[in-house]
């Protein structure tokens, strides 16, 4: 779980700060900054003083073999077994330690090679490939625009739930409507009805701009 934070945080911001780390994994900051050095003893982060944490190539390498395992185990989770979008998230959590690189790459071509996890997060190919993630975070959109999700990288159970209940799952075309000043929130129209979404959770879905 820490590589997977780390791996999104870098992809946002550039880097891992323990305060953000200790937010999305809901532990306190002491308990990230402890396991930070025995992950930095083992090669696999690198800590910069008031910069944040990054990953070794050793350590990404980890991270996208454990993505891997984690988005196909959704798939499986969601496509053959029928189970919800929000709830194959921690159920993965579970496969994702116990499922081999041969069994992954045998849900692969059971699933005819799937390109993204049910939220819209890329699968790595074998050697741990991974195309860009390109999007725009829903929070960066002012008002008017118009966009398509495109994935939810942070997969809170809790979150997907309450996206899932507006139908904003990937595919979906949203328009910012109304945008608050001073970190308020947003209100973004899904299909026909409107809802108010914090900024805190546009920050965590990522969307396609239509021009």
């Amino acid at each position: 779980m820490y590589l997977k934070t780390i791996y999104n945080l870098e992809w946002r911001n550039g880097s891992a700060r323990t305060g953000d780390i200790a937010k999305i994994l809901k532990i306190t900051p002491g308990s990230v900054t402890n396991t930070l050095e025995v992950l930095e003893g083992k090669g696999l982060v690198v800590r910069e003083p008031y910069k944040g944490v990054n990953l070794t190539d050793e350590g990404r390498k980890l991270a996208l073999s454990v993505f891997r395992r984690h988005r196909l185990a959704e798939r499986l989770l969601v496509d053959l077994l029928g189970l919800g979008w929000a709830e194959s998230h921690e159920e993965a959590c579970r496969l994702e330690h116990s499922i081999s690189d041969q069994v992954a790459s045998s849900i692969q071509k059971r699933l005819d090679n799937p390109k993204t996890c049910p939220h819209g997060n890329p699968i790595p190919d074998e050697r741990g490939s991974m195309g860009p993630m390109k999007a725009d975070a829903l929070s960066a959109l002012e008002n008017g625009e118009n966009a398509v999700v495109s994935m939810v990288p942070d997969e809170s159970t809790e979150v997907l739930r309450y996206l899932a209940t507006l139908g904003m799952m990937p595919g979906a075309k949203i328009r910012v409507e109304e945008k608050a000043p001073f970190k308020g929130p947003m209100l973004v129209k899904v299909g026909e009805n409107s809802y108010p979404i914090s900024l805190d959770v546009a920050s965590g879905i990522f969307v396609t701009r239509e021009k």
